[in-house]
């Protein structure tokens, strides 16, 4: 019966195919004839709509009918019937000769297949929003659930993370530590690390892009350094572990220090690396933003061009740069497989870049990875470092969209 399902989808896909093209030939055969005819003799050869809307209409018609068909069979409980397949199958037969019944100057196919267009658009804009409330709906719930558990301020200021927690009565010492301090530290000393490569790189990139380097050295240039942006992140994960680690740590160990392979530099530098086009691009578009006009005053006042470019040029982009930080900011704060390979999972309060630390993208992983039930303090607590880290990056996004928009608005 499967079987003949996929033959019955193949005859819906033929209908809808060949329910188009008939019903378009047949409206361009009738308007040429209404041209020929009556059009000749009244001067008026207009249609309400070409003939490609009502071959639209057409198809979107079959399509919804077999859909919701589909759909009906499957509540009924009817899914395995021949009926359903048959039903299907004449109702999009009927839904193409209705439709040719109504091919005419004043029909008109085009309002409703626009009104059908914009329909579709705002059912899948209603999805998304849908989408995005349950995501936030799930985290809020499961974050409430933990805390019922966990106080809150010992999570938002506890000093220790193990979530370790006990099975058994008889298992002493394993009640956990849910301080979330460590976590967020190791996140932001690993975000600054790579702003502080990603940061002045990516903006020199820019400027030298947009300002100084000629249209060919641009169009070589820009489209190798975007590259970077197409490497998968295990890739940078793997070139981290295996090759700035160990040199990071023969570096050290020539000073006279002991570190480990994996440490907050390591992974920090390649995502850093790994960010650079993200405020390459951004920056170039925002400085190629600047009005023309406002260079060329500049010019005619007697400044230099890197004058120009410090003084009139950064200053009127300098909203968007910021916004082209916070985006690359929010960008670090969430990776996670760079952080696993080259910065390990260990939960430290330190502010030095040579330790191993961990992230909330990482622990979020840990805590969920294997056979969990989302009963135990130490599940639930991802949810509540994911309706952080939601909060957090939802901030810095907000700010960076109102920063970048004010900057639009200025040269509009």
């Amino acid at each position: 019966m499967n079987q003949i399902w996929v033959y019955i989808l193949a005859l819906v896909a033929i209908m809808v195919i060949g329910g188009f093209a008939y019903n378009r030939n047949e409206a361009l055969m009738q308007f040429r004839a209404y041209k020929a005819s009556i059009g000749a003799v009244s001067g008026r050869t207009d249609w309400h709509s070409q003939a490609n809307y009502h071959g639209y209409l057409t198809a979107w018609l079959v399509a919804l009918s077999s859909l919701g068909i589909l759909i009906l069979s499957a509540f009924v409980g009817g899914a395995n019937s021949w009926i359903w397949p048959v039903i299907m199958v004449f109702v999009g037969i009927g839904i193409i000769f209705f439709v040719r019944q109504r091919i005419s100057p004043n029909f008109r196919a085009r309002t409703h297949v626009e009104r059908f267009i914009k329909g579709l658009l705002v059912f899948l804009s209603v999805i998304a929003v849908l989408t995005t409330l349950g995501i936030i709906l799930s985290l809020l719930f499961e974050s409430l659930r933990f805390f019922e558990k966990v106080p809150m301020t010992e999570f938002l200021f506890g000093l220790q993370w193990s979530p370790q927690t006990a099975l058994r009565a008889d298992q002493a010492g394993q009640s956990g530590a849910f301080g979330a301090v460590p976590i967020f530290a190791g996140t932001f000393l690993i975000m600054l690390v790579a702003m502080a490569i990603a940061g002045p790189v990516g903006l020199m990139i820019a400027v030298y892009l947009s300002e100084y380097a000629s249209k060919r050295v641009r169009k070589i240039v820009k489209p190798i350094i975007e590259i970077l942006a197409g490497i998968p992140t295990v890739v940078y994960g793997f070139f981290a572990l295996l090759t700035v680690g160990p040199t990071v740590r023969s570096f050290a160990e020539s000073l006279g220090f002991a570190v480990p392979t994996q440490s907050a530099l390591a992974a920090g530098v390649v995502m850093g690396v790994m960010i650079i086009p993200l405020i390459s691009s951004l920056s170039d578009d925002v400085i190629n933003a600047v009005p023309q006009t406002i260079r060329d005053g500049s010019y005619a006042l007697g400044a230099t061009k890197s004058e120009t470019m410090k003084q009139v040029v950064f200053a009127g982009a300098l909203p968007g740069i910021i916004g082209a930080f916070l985006l690359a900011i929010s960008r670090a704060i969430g990776e996670t497989m760079i952080v696993v390979m080259a910065a390990g999972r260990a939960a430290n309060l330190t502010g030095n870049p040579f330790e191993a630390v961990t992230t909330v993208t990482v622990q979020i992983v840990a805590l969920l990875t294997g056979d969990q039930e989302f009963d135990s303090p130490k599940t639930l607590a991802a949810f509540a470092l994911g309706l952080v880290l939601f909060v957090i990056t939802l901030i810095l996004n907000v700010i960076a969209l109102t920063v970048v928009r004010k900057y639009r608005e200025r040269y509009d």
